[in-house]
């Protein structure tokens, strides 16, 4: 490539072409960024390699299926990638908080805020707080509004209904419809949205 130090874009076509040597530059220009990320939130050398091994195993794969799409923005797409093998990690060794189907739907979302915040349940209550975002998208219009309305901007029911000009009781009705199907939504997806 004439000295001018090619693109991820180009070691990608260049290893899509059957040259090992694309893929092995990619690695080699990335790695750092990626281990030091995982290692970061692992604190384990050993499992840190695995799950890094296991991200760019994944990343040759998508590859190679030709389902990667190219949009200049390789390397988020790999620690994408990394960080939902770290979540996974967490996963199976039963560190994940999880959502009672006995609890009251209020406490939904204080259970999630109200965690410890060591590294650990940080990344964990980022990636349930993306999840909620992703499922709450799902719900009908009006009970989206009053849910993000009550918990993200934290109004009370009266000022609800003012701003969206209903009765508190309609409001109120909304918020417990909303719950109810967010519910449903949560174990529906079991709160895991990526692949």
């Amino acid at each position: 490539m004439d000295g001018i130090t090619p693109t991820d874009a180009e070691l990608i076509a260049l290893y899509k072409t059957g040259d090992e040597s694309g893929l092995a530059q990619l690695i080699d220009r990335h790695k750092n960024r990626v281990y030091t990320y995982i290692f970061s939130k692992l604190k384990d050398e050993e499992l840190a390699n695995d799950v890094f091994q296991d991200t760019f195993v994944k990343v040759i794969n998508t590859i190679k299926t030709k389902r990667y799409n190219e949009e200049g923005k390789f390397l988020p797409w790999v620690m994408r990638i990394a960080h939902n093998l770290v979540i996974d990690h967490f996963r199976r060794e039963k560190r994940m908080p999880t959502v009672s189907s006995t609890q009251n739907d209020y406490e939904l979302f204080d259970n999630i805020r109200g965690a410890e915040r060591n590294v650990e349940n940080q990344i964990i209550h980022e990636q349930i707080e993306n999840d909620l975002h992703k499922l709450i998208e799902y719900l009908p219009e009006e009970q989206k509004e009053v849910l993000k309305l009550r918990h993200y901007s934290e109004m009370s029911f009266k000022e609800i209904a003012e701003q969206t000009g209903v009765s508190i009781n309609t409001a109120l009705g909304r918020m417990r419809y909303a719950l109810i199907n967010l519910r449903r939504l949560i174990e529906k997806h079991q709160i895991k949205l990526q692949d």
